[in-house]
């Protein structure tokens, strides 16, 4: 095998991610030279014959839509965080060939709300109901003792948000869209709507608020962000998590210990 070491982010569109800037600056700060991290632009139909292509000097990958479920049966094991909501966003490969899967994105929401002191809350609130609000359930069934109110626009998501509570061991209360606004009662909300999606929003944030984690980064602040900061309430974005849970990814790919966390959050605010 040779001394050079690959790793790349797979997804479509892939031009906007963040990845490769925050590997690079991890590989750069703790003297990795050998290791090299790139992005292809690989949709479904794609993704069988680019891994089969793969030689053994690739470590892992990383993987945003539309692939985080599409990769599932091509993996020989997946951990339970992945499976858990039935998503991979890292694949790692084995000494031995085994391809596995993962799911980073949910112990890098925990430790990003660790970080800001959030370590136990007794009741939250996710806006959305995507691929992202199943990550979202499933790390604040990590760290939230109490119900788990989800702001929904649909019965079908509704349905949809239950199973994934009994799933994960979380009490999930569904509750309509257009009472969002209740969801700034709670110590700990997590936007995971799309661009836009709680625009609306902004001009009802309370005087008093607790923690927001809205996982956009582009356009920030998003209207909502930028209201709950004028009301002086605690604010984490989408780089917090992207930055933590590249973390995770870069230690699974590389098995070194260190955390790059520093270089990799400079290298995201730079852009």
């Amino acid at each position: 095998m040779t001394d050079a070491r690959r790793a790349a982010v797979l997804g479509s569109p892939i031009a906007h991610s963040l990845s490769p800037v925050l590997h690079r600056a991890a590989y750069a700060a703790l003297g990795l030279s050998d290791w090299s991290y790139d992005r292809f632009e690989i949709d479904e139909a794609a993704l069988p014959g680019f891994l089969e292509g793969l030689g053994p000097d690739w470590a892992g990958l990383s993987l945003t839509m539309p692939l985080k479920r599409t990769v599932i049966p091509l993996l020989d094991e997946i951990t339970d965080t992945a499976a858990s909501v039935e998503a991979v966003n890292t694949v790692v490969f084995r000494p031995d060939g085994r391809r596995v899967g993962d799911n980073t994105d949910i112990p890098g929401l925990v430790a990003a709300l660790h970080e800001r002191g959030v370590e136990k809350v007794e009741s939250a609130a996710i806006l959305g109901a995507g691929a992202t609000a199943s990550s979202a359930l499933a790390a604040l069934a990590r760290i939230c003792t109490g119900e788990v109110a989800v702001y929904v626009r649909s019965e079908r998501r509704a349905a949809e948000m239950r199973q994934w509570g009994e799933r994960l061991g979380v009490r999930v209360r569904p509750a309509d869209w257009a009472d969002a606004a209740r969801a700034f009662e709670v110590p700990l909300v997590v936007a995971t709507t799309p661009a836009g999606g709680t625009d609306a929003l902004a001009e009802q944030v309370p005087e008093r608020v607790g923690t927001l984690f809205d996982v956009l980064y582009e356009p920030w602040p998003t209207p909502l962000a930028a209201a709950w900061e004028e009301r002086g309430g605690q604010m984490l974005s989408g780089l917090d998590l992207l930055v933590h849970q590249a973390v995770f990814q870069f230690r699974q790919f590389t098995g070194d210990s260190r955390s790059p966390l520093t270089a990799m959050r400079e290298a995201a605010q730079r852009g």
